[in-house]
């Protein structure tokens, strides 16, 4: 069977965004119509064997017919393989998904069995888009798992399906939309809140997951699934840090946008246009109070408590903590701000748009398309040479260099072990494995140390500005404390740092 692709975006809403849509004209002068109740079961064996080859199966009942449909990870948001058709009832018909990737997965003994449905009230509209046909689809509804008893989750959120034409069609159809109600980006699909809810556990922050690489990828597609895991890792947590403070939500949400960011470096000219500079500029302005919400998380988790063991009398520490927790609200009021603003949703909408119908993918400059099409192996070992290089040169002798000098140490070390972790999927035999594994070990440990010695400077900064503020003499006092006793750490972990160094040097490349 051939390997058909869905593209789609999905962006949610709330209830009121879907009925100010619906008798929106850009919806109601659509050339076809229509509404159904769509009620799907998805399948899965007891150990959940098609999720972890990440695959989704559901049989829909639309009306008197039955559709099945196997969705699998495509490139992580935007596009994916899907294989469906019509069966005779309501349980899979197997038979009929012989040619699929799901005939490789399930053995003879394991059986399917129902773990959670989905209860949808659909609209749909055939929206005309440049010279592109779009469904635009309206969910509201809720998903049900009979293991969590009355647990629901609620369904509300927008899909747009090209049917035909071109994907830029589909961005600038969402941005037209999001223009008429607060939208976000979605990254979930609906099956994969299904299953988190099956399992009874709440939602929890995430921390990067692998790239879907495959060897036979081209850079440009590399690129694209890269920055797609980048946005999905954005998403996931940008949505638990919206619930209220969550230190770890603001480190993985800054987490994620630091590799994107390093994505845009390492694929350099690949992708280089001035609508994505642009677009990078604006993530770089706009997410700035994220780092100032977690130097204070960090100063105040790590440092001060520290200082308190060390002078468990000095009552000026305790003054510096009211102080820095004043600031560390504000600084938290600020990232809810931009989170919920117009422009932080539209900036992102841009972005995925520019990643998968930017200026980039159609400049014709010579070189450039054979750039996008050189395979992603060959790209992936020229550029991870190159950053291997840099590290290495600049980090000889790193425990005399400054600490200007050493942050450079530390950006090149972060870009480079981004790209291992980017990259790994491209280089899936048992040898590159391991050899990855000790590659990016001995990098984990070179970026801790530097990592450290970051936060020092960081820690400096922080207080410096408490002893240029009206803060009580206490407090000022306590503060020039903190000072000395973080430079007296510095000189264990620079020798530290300088040992992980030479431990990465002799590490093998896996790329290789």
């Amino acid at each position: 069977m051939s390997e058909p692709r869905e593209i789609e975006l999905k962006l949610e809403c709330e209830p009121s965004d879907l009925a100010t849509l619906q008798v929106h004209p850009l919806l109601q002068d659509a050339s076809e119509r229509g509404a159904a109740d769509l009620s799907s079961t998805y399948f899965d064996t007891v150990e959940q064997r098609l999720r972890e080859a990440g695959l989704g199966l559901r049989v829909r009942r639309i009306g008197d017919r039955y559709v099945q449909t196997l969705k699998a990870d495509g490139d992580g948001l935007f596009s994916r393989p899907e294989w469906e058709q019509e069966v005779s009832g309501p349980e899979p018909d197997l038979a009929a998904l012989a040619d699929t990737p799901l005939d490789e997965i399930l053995g003879r003994k394991d059986e399917l069995q129902p773990l959670f449905t989905t209860s949808v009230e659909r609209r749909t509209y055939l929206v005309e888009q440049g010279s592109s046909r779009i469904e635009v689809a309206l969910d509201s509804g809720r998903i049900d798992a009979p293991a969590v008893g009355d647990r629901v989750i609620p369904i509300c959120e927008v899909e747009l399906e090209l049917k035909q034409g071109s994907a830029g069609d589909v961005f600038a159809l969402s941005q037209a939309i999001a223009a008429l109600a607060p939208l976000r980006l979605g990254v979930r699909s609906k099956a994969e809140r299904g299953y988190s809810l099956a399992s009874g556990k709440p939602e929890r922050v995430r921390k990067a997951e692998r790239v879907p690489l495959r060897e036979n990828m081209s850079a440009a597609e590399a690129f694209q699934a890269v920055a797609h895991a980048c946005l999905r890792h954005m998403r996931l947590n940008e949505d638990i840090l919206l619930q209220g403070r969550n230190a770890d939500a603001l480190h993985q949400t800054r987490v994620a946008i630091r590799r994107l960011r390093s994505a845009f470096s390492l694929f350099g000219d690949l992708v280089e246009d001035a609508q994505g500079a642009r677009i990078r500029a604006e993530l770089k302005r706009m997410t700035e109070p994220l780092g100032q919400a977690r130097n204070l998380d960090v100063f105040l988790a790590t440092t001060l408590p520290a200082e308190r063991e060390r002078h468990p009398d000095e009552v000026g520490l305790l003054n510096l903590e009211t102080q820095l927790e004043d600031q560390r609200s504000q600084a938290y009021e600020a990232v809810q701000n931009l989170l919920q603003s117009a422009e932080w949703r539209g900036l992102v909408l841009d972005l995925v748009a520019w990643i998968n119908a930017g200026p980039w993918l159609r400049d014709g400059a010579e070189g450039r398309a054979e750039l996008r099409e050189e395979p992603a192996r060959d790209f992936a070992a020229r550029e991870l040479d190159r950053r291997r290089r840099q590290v290495k040169k600049r980090g000889r002798h790193l425990d005399d260099l400054s600490p200007e000098d050493r942050h450079k140490v530390r950006i090149a070390a972060k870009k480079l072990r981004y790209g291992a972790e980017f990259f790994a999927g491209l280089y899936p035999d048992k040898k590159a494995v391991k050899r990855h594994a000790t590659f990016v070990k001995a990098l984990s440990e070179l970026q801790d140390q530097l990592g450290a010695l970051n936060d020092i400077v960081t820690g400096h900064e922080v207080v410096r500005d408490i002893a240029g503020e009206h803060a009580g003499a206490s407090a000022v006092f306590a503060a020039g404390i903190t000072a000395a006793d973080l430079e007296a750490r510095t000189h264990k972990l620079l020798t530290a740092a300088a040992d992980a160094h030479e431990d990465l040097v002799d590490a093998k490349p896996f790329w290789r």
